[in-house]
């Protein structure tokens, strides 16, 4: 579990900053309508942060490739 973690601990911290970001945005621009898909719930919002805040962070991930 821990080697889990420290291999994708980069990917995590942005899974975590995207969430926290997502709901942010929410709270603080949000969608007054109700008919934005992904600003009219804070739960959509946070979701999304997430998976954008994953994605962002894991471009900078190395790959630890072994010499022959």
């Amino acid at each position: 579990m821990k080697s889990l973690i420290k291999k994708n601990l980069l990917t995590i911290i942005g899974v975590l900053l995207g969430a926290l970001a997502g709901f942010v945005y929410w709270k603080l621009v949000g969608c007054n309508s109700g008919t934005c898909a992904i600003t009219s719930s804070p739960v959509n919002s946070t979701i999304y942060g997430a998976l954008m805040g994953g994605l962002l962070f894991s471009i900078f991930k190395k790959d630890k490739k072994k010499a022959i």
